[in-house]
């Protein structure tokens, strides 16, 4: 008798982790989802709001002739209150294209960690649905370098990645994403990254490069203009090194400094020749206050069209 119970308790604890195991697997697949950390505070929560106030945007910015093949957008990353007319500018010039991939690259704004992080989770889901993740990509990307790996936690609270994606939602629709978070922004990393992007998306027409940055944080608004005067112009001449020696020292700004030069040095190599600064703006000329201020820019990076 004890021998049969000792059995029919282990055929039963089998049973049991046979049954959860389906269980497991979906929750392990739900967990690795990137749902929404800034849905209803850093953008409206509310789906239809969300759509209102993005079109809204894009309704007031001119499409503007670009002459070329867009490669790349630098794009701010504030709440749509402050940076949203900016952005706007730059997703007004993806209607209508051909982008099947946009390659996000970003700064680590909550966690610090000393190399670039490729996240492979599968999806981000925003209020406007979700948004695949390009995994293929995304672990070439990682294989290609040996210092660059997921850290999960350098993604769960990013807002710099994730404020982009609804815009990108309304204006191209059915397109996969590649997150990028840059937890080193130095010269030597953004040229390495780079280098990686650049072999990787050589061949392809229907990838974008995108680096999400805002400008000078918290001066008045004379000396931030001043300082957003000197990154534009290394944007507008397509000068990755002089701004990051700019940057490095301290006469321009720019809390996603390392994925703009990152993005310059790739968008370079894949045949950029110009830039054109799309939109410039500031936090005091939506706040009134223009003692703290915190910049904003957007440009695209064109190559020639091919004859």
């Amino acid at each position: 008798m004890h021998s049969k119970t000792t059995i029919l308790i282990v055929l039963s604890l089998l049973l049991c982790l046979i049954e959860e195991e389906p269980r497991e697997s979906l929750a392990a697949e739900t967990a690795d989802i990137h749902y929404s950390a800034i849905a209803g505070t850093w953008y409206p929560g509310d789906p239809h709001e969300l759509s209102v106030t993005i079109q809204g945007h894009l309704s007031t910015s001119p499409k503007i002739p670009l002459g070329g093949v867009l490669r790349a957008l630098i794009v701010p990353h504030a709440g749509y209150k402050y940076s949203g007319a900016v952005a706007a500018r730059a997703y007004r010039q993806l209607k209508g294209s051909r982008i099947t991939t946009v390659i996000l690259v970003g700064p680590s704004h909550y966690l610090a960690f000393d190399t670039v992080s490729v996240n492979l989770q599968t999806a981000y889901v925003t209020p406007l649905g979700s948004v695949p993740v390009d995994l293929e990509l995304a672990r070439k990307i990682i294989h290609a370098q040996p210092d660059f790996r997921w850290v999960r936690q350098a993604h769960a609270r990013e807002h710099s990645l994730e404020i982009q994606l609804p815009f990108l939602q309304t204006v191209l629709g059915d397109f996969k994403i590649v997150p990028i978070v840059m937890g080193r922004q130095d010269y030597a990393t953004a040229e390495r990254l780079a280098r990686v992007l650049t072999n990787l998306t050589r061949s392809r027409r229907d990838i974008l490069l995108l680096a999400s940055s805002d400008l000078s944080h918290y001066h008045p608004s004379r000396q931030a203009r001043m300082l957003d005067d000197r990154f534009a112009s290394r944007v507008l001449a397509l000068d990755a090194k002089g701004l990051a020696n700019d940057l490095a020292a301290g006469k321009t700004e720019a809390c996603g400094g390392g994925p703009v030069v990152a993005v310059l040095l790739a968008a370079r190599k894949l045949g950029a020749t110009k830039a054109i600064i799309l939109g410039r703006a500031h936090s005091g000329d939506v706040t009134g206050d223009q003692g703290r201020v915190v910049g904003y820019l957007s440009a695209a990076l064109i190559a020639p069209t091919p004859k």
